[in-house]
């Protein structure tokens, strides 16, 4: 939510948001996925295909769970991110990107840096602006608000007035 608030407020929110969740996407696909590929570049690229950075081309990528990428997967997302070029698997022909990143992970980075588990390089490319939020179990009015929303937007989709619930089950909610 706070990187769509970050990326629609922005002067790119005309353009793209593409979220990518890094640890939904097995490490072995991660790089096609992310920088597309070229028809016959492995077994079953029957056809040419953009990657996130080319969909978010002009917007924003956020990239949840960062630090669940691999050291190899990072250092191409740091040549991705100094250079704002890419390269699509089985290809030489370099792609220029104009792209905002937002990262989000939930362990501690310079943790993992000091670990030798993140590169540091990376880290400091990443770490521009740094937004810290507290767990969602220590922010009970959000709760509330994200109850509210989501009850409104399903019973919106589903062709139903919103359920009140009685001051017990949302103190349960927050609790």
């Amino acid at each position: 939510l706070v990187a769509r608030a970050i990326h629609y407020s922005s002067k790119t929110g005309s353009g793209p948001f593409v979220t990518v969740n890094c640890t939904a996407i097995p490490d072995s696909l991660l790089e096609s996925e992310l920088f597309g590929h070229v028809k016959g570049a492995f077994t079953g690229a029957q056809a040419s295909r953009a990657g996130f950075f080319q969909i978010a081309d002009g917007g924003t990528l956020f990239l949840d769970e960062i630090g669940d990428a691999s050291l190899s997967m990072q250092g191409k997302l740091l040549r991705a991110i100094q250079n704002k070029e890419i390269f699509m698997v089985g290809s030489s022909r370099v792609q220029k990107i104009d792209i905002r990143i937002i990262v989000a992970t939930n362990t501690d980075l310079n943790r993992l840096v000091q670990k030798g588990l993140f590169r540091e390089d990376l880290y400091f490319r990443l770490n521009v602006v740094e937004i810290s939020l507290p767990p969602l179990h220590e922010r009970g009015e959000d709760i509330l608000l994200l109850v509210q929303f989501f009850m409104e937007k399903l019973s919106k989709d589903m062709n139903r007035s919103a359920p009140r619930f009685s001051d017990k089950v949302l103190q349960t909610f927050k609790n």
